[in-house]
């Protein structure tokens, strides 16, 4: 049974491949649709990322340890029940020098479509086996981001080397730059 987790909220993962599917469903009558992207930071214990390309979404699919691959890009939004966005984490293949996988989602040309959080609802991270599809854990943001355009949604982080993870849910006024200047 998948827990349901609160913001801050931190548990062991106990896998070694595991899915980050992101959710969310656009509000209607904005006049655009909504694209939301997806990406992964690999980061150091300087917490910045080890090179350029441990930066994956949809213009970088895969890590170059090969750990972390993107599904691509859902230009849309809303499009199912499910996950509209999806990473895919091989722990077992994460580099050595990497203490932390940051998921973040961001609203692409959020300045021109004047698009934020508050727009968006049923916005959801869920961790689940990436072998057999179940759910573990589940953390929906409820918060209500009306000016914020970029959210840190959650981390998978090495503690006595094993893996946890943390549902975040911080909030930015920015979009996918603010996250590269901060990582980089």
């Amino acid at each position: 049974m998948a827990i349901n987790l609160t913001k801050g909220q931190r548990i062991e993962i106990g896998l070694s491949k595991v899915g980050v599917g992101l959710g969310w469903d656009p509000n209607e009558g904005t006049g655009f649709d909504f694209d939301l992207d997806a990406c992964a930071f690999m980061v150091g214990s300087n917490k910045k990322l080890l090179e350029e390309d441990f930066f994956v979404f949809y213009n970088n699919p895969k890590s170059p340890d090969g750990a972390v691959e993107s599904s691509g890009d859902d230009t849309t939004g809303g499009s199912s029940d499910g996950d509209d966005e999806t990473l895919t984490v091989d722990l077992n293949k994460v580099d050595s020098r990497v203490q932390e996988i940051i998921f973040t989602v961001t609203i692409h040309e959020y300045e021109a479509r004047k698009q934020n959080f508050g727009q968006v609802h049923n916005s959801f991270i869920r961790i689940y086996n990436a072998q057999t599809g179940e759910e573990i854990a589940k953390y929906e943001l409820d918060e209500d981001f009306s000016v914020e355009t970029a959210v840190e949604f959650g981390r998978l982080y090495k503690k006595a080397n094993e893996w946890k993870f943390e549902a975040m849910g911080i909030g930015y006024k920015g979009g996918l730059q603010y996250f590269v200047d901060k990582y980089a």
